[in-house]
């Protein structure tokens, strides 16, 4: 079924942002997407982060490969730049479309299906890359575009519509994003947008690779009795002891953060994150501990949601090969081809 144009109906006045655009500025087409399906709730967090960040709609650009997911990015923002891989290839897309243009803001999404399966392979190595983007995980431990199949995120236990118990291992996201040396990782559920909000806007402002993996029931195939990816499983599990608040660097620091049990996070442009009310001795720069205590959680059969991990000191992959600061659509031709004799002098190094 294709999307169709939202209305724009006259409403009493919007309050706009930084840039005189209201909400309804960062909105796209009509979901056509099962009604209560939790991706869009987690579009509706999209749009009000790129809003209250006051990104311009045309320097944000969004891709995505294939599955319910990937239809997400025709539903915010209808004035970005957009492009639709093929199934779990959304990664090199990116890499290249960065290196074309690095003053847009990317972001990506994806699903478990589209991330963990075909397409691990090209999100490891973007996350080893550290490639400046943000990446949206919308997981909900199933194939919900070829009729509710266990996904390589279901857990073991957790039960289909119909059929027998999944007996696989799970792929943890985050887990895995920790042993690879992901620089930005966070954790959240479709249906908590208070959190999820701010997780959006702080993977924005990072330097990097930003994952963020959100829970998101499929209520046609995956939200029933048995279910880990379910509502009320979600609900009943979720442990939100690492909760931000994300401060933007032109906006006034405001004294409600509590003095004690409180860390704050320079983002790299300026902007603060302040994780509230995290267990004693949390540390997010501390790889190791972060990835024991939520082993330790998910032990115990909790989900540990919020900004789980946070590295502003990394170089992203255009830092780190030392690359023009300018998108290589913007050099002139005798930068990008320049000549046989500078080809020549290169080659001598393999000699």
């Amino acid at each position: 079924m294709p999307s169709i144009t939202k209305p724009l109906i006259p409403l009493s006045p919007l309050p706009k942002n930084e840039l005189g655009l209201t909400i309804r500025d960062y909105e796209g087409q009509m979901s056509t997407l099962c009604a209560g399906c939790g991706h869009d709730s987690v579009t509706a967090a999209i749009v009000h982060a790129f809003w209250e960040l006051s990104t311009p709609p045309h320097m944000i650009a969004k891709l995505s490969g294939i599955g319910c997911s990937s239809k997400t990015p025709t539903y915010f923002v209808r004035g970005a730049h957009g492009f639709n891989s093929a199934h779990g290839r959304m990664v090199p897309i990116a890499t290249g479309a960065i290196a074309a243009n690095r003053e847009l803001t990317y972001i990506g999404i994806s699903g478990d299906g589209d991330s963990l399966s075909i397409g691990l392979g090209h999100l490891m190595h973007g996350i080893r890359r550290n490639v400046k983007m943000v990446y949206v995980i919308e997981n909900n431990g199933v194939y919900g575009l070829t009729k509710g199949q266990m996904s390589a995120s279901a857990d073991i236990g957790s039960r289909p519509k119909k059929g027998e118990a999944n007996t696989l291992a799970p792929i943890d996201p985050v887990t895995m994003a920790l042993s690879l040396g992901a620089t930005f990782i966070a954790r959240s559920f479709s249906g908590d947008k208070e959190q999820l909000v701010p997780i959006m806007k702080a993977a924005i402002a990072h330097n990097g690779f930003a994952l963020i993996d959100v829970i998101s029931p499929c209520v046609t195939f995956n939200d029933h009795e048995g279910s880990t990816k379910s509502y009320k499983f979600m609900r009943d599990h979720e442990v939100k002891e690492v909760e931000t608040d994300f401060v933007p660097i032109r906006a006034e620091i405001r004294a409600k953060i509590p003095a004690e049990g409180a860390i704050e996070v320079t983002m790299h442009d300026g902007s603060v994150v302040s994780f509230r009310s995290v267990p004693e001795g949390y540390d997010p720069h501390d790889r190791m501990k972060v990835e024991e205590y939520i082993r330790d959680r998910q032990s115990r059969g909790e989900i540990v949601t919020g900004l789980l991990y946070v590295d502003e000191s990394a170089k992203e992959l255009h830092e780190m090969n030392a690359t023009p600061t300018r998108g290589l659509s913007k050099l002139p031709y005798s930068s990008l081809c320049p000549g046989a004799a500078q080809l020549a002098a290169m080659q001598e190094d393999f000699r």
